[in-house]
């Protein structure tokens, strides 16, 4: 088999990239993922700029994670100035990010990645196909535009959430409605695991490892400082970010790629990696799902991070239910009013799980608490490099198999959306 493959500007994911293989007698000798946006700056735009500015620029990185970038550069502001925030904040943190995996894993699941499976280019048809499904999906989208339009101030690019707390609260009332609606969507939610489980995909194993926040009594997403590689089992600090993880360039990409610094291997960073790390800390509906889903560690198929984000979504439910309930019931201690606090210099790393996985921003502040330098690690700079991996091992499946360059570009495409990348945060 001869075949070129270029896939210019592949379709339904966040950003603009291109895919390019050549197979020359049989073997795959070219496979690359380019990304093609311009550098976009962020980590220079901060520079100078008092931290009072940084998060709400920091946002703008990306429209569905705005709330994760957020939050990261609060908490390493917050690791320079000495601040400890209340439980309650800490909560109300972990409602916002909520919100934005309800809000991502439903528009990746149904819009972006559905239509692969269903035979659809688009997810337009899938509402003449299946009405129900398309209304359902709309709405697990529209209540996570809600959680984080009444716990951040906006649907994107929060304004309560600042420096030691939060400016705003919704009533009790409120909270206790949200947690009856998020009730109510998990029976559509543990369908969701049982639609996207029953798809039929391409056997591969990623080569690399996965990367997720740990820790060993929750599945946590904003408030551990440990990152743990499934794989070898190795775990580091947040501070240490840079010490264990290294970005380097290629010519393809306008976006860094990453590996692990000390085997210097790729890695994937996802919902798939959080469940390698974090299987047995999820909720009971979750956890059973997975389960009858055959989702449990090791799982190493890339394809299968579809079906792990839609573990996540009854995860992540049942969590804001009991979040929402809680707070309702003021039984997290303290305030989320903003600490106080005195600015001084220092370095700090910020360090949550967005839903696309990892996420570190790292700020030094000079007397004033201005930038005097930032590094912002976002989840798909993380696996563009572990992406072209699988992408090269899935050619040489599909060419040993003997399929035609139309099911070739098929099925890497889907790889691609599989993964979830959102190629304009690659390049902030």
């Amino acid at each position: 088999m001869k075949a070129t493959i270029n896939v210019d500007h592949v379709a339904r994911i966040e950003g603009h990239g291109d895919i390019h293989v050549v197979i020359e007698e049989g073997q795959v000798k070219t496979v690359e993922m380019a990304v093609v946006e311009p550098v976009r700056l962020f980590e220079s735009m901060v520079r100078g700029r008092s931290f009072t500015e940084v998060s709400y620029i920091a946002s703008r990185i990306c429209g569905i994670c705005s709330a994760s970038h957020v939050v990261t550069d609060l908490l390493a502001i917050e690791r320079i100035f000495g601040i400890e925030v209340s439980d309650r904040t800490n909560a109300l943190r972990e409602l916002l990010l909520y919100g934005s995996y309800l809000q991502n894993h439903g528009t990746h699941l149904f819009v972006l990645a559905a239509p692969d499976f269903l035979g659809q280019k688009s997810v337009f048809p899938v509402e003449q196909i299946d009405p129900a499904l398309f209304d359902s999906a709309l709405a697990l989208k529209s209540l996570g535009n809600e959680l984080c339009t009444k716990v951040g101030g906006r649907s994107i690019h929060p304004i309560t959430a600042v420096v030691g707390g939060f400016t705003h609260e919704m009533s009790a009332d409120e909270y206790r409605a949200f947690a009856d609606r998020m009730d109510g969507m998990r029976p559509f939610a543990i369908a969701t695991v049982d639609l996207f489980n029953s798809f039929a995909i391409p056997d591969i194993q990623s080569t690399g490892d996965m990367l997720a926040m740990y820790d060993p009594d929750k599945y946590a997403i904003c408030d551990s400082r440990i990152a743990k590689f499934a794989g070898a089992g190795t775990e580091f600090d947040a501070d240490d970010f840079d010490g264990n993880i290294e970005e380097y360039a290629v010519e393809h990409s306008g976006a860094l790629f990453a590996r692990a610094r000390w085997t210097k291997s790729n890695y994937m960073t996802s919902a798939l990696a959080r469940i390698n790390v974090s299987w047995d800390n999820l909720c009971k509906d979750a956890k059973v799902a997975a389960a009858k889903a055959g989702l449990r560690p090791p799982e190493r198929n890339p394809f299968r991070n579809n079906v792990a984000q839609a573990v996540e979504l009854v995860d992540a439910l049942e969590r804001c239910a009991e979040l929402c309930r809680r707070l309702a019931n003021d039984e997290f201690e303290g305030s989320s009013v903003p600490e106080p606090y005195e600015v001084r210099a220092g370095r700090g790393v910020g360090f949550t799980e967005a839903p696309r996985g990892t996420l570190f921003h790292e700020l030094d502040l000079d007397d004033d608490g201005r930038v005097v330098r930032a590094s912002i690690v976002t989840p798909t700079a993380q696996n563009v490099a572990n992406l072209e991996s699988d992408m090269r091992q899935l050619a040489e499946l599909l060419v040993a198999q003997g399929a035609d360059e139309a099911e070739i570009r098929l099925e890497i495409e889907k790889l691609v959306r599989a993964y979830d990348p959102c190629l304009s945060c690659s390049v902030h």
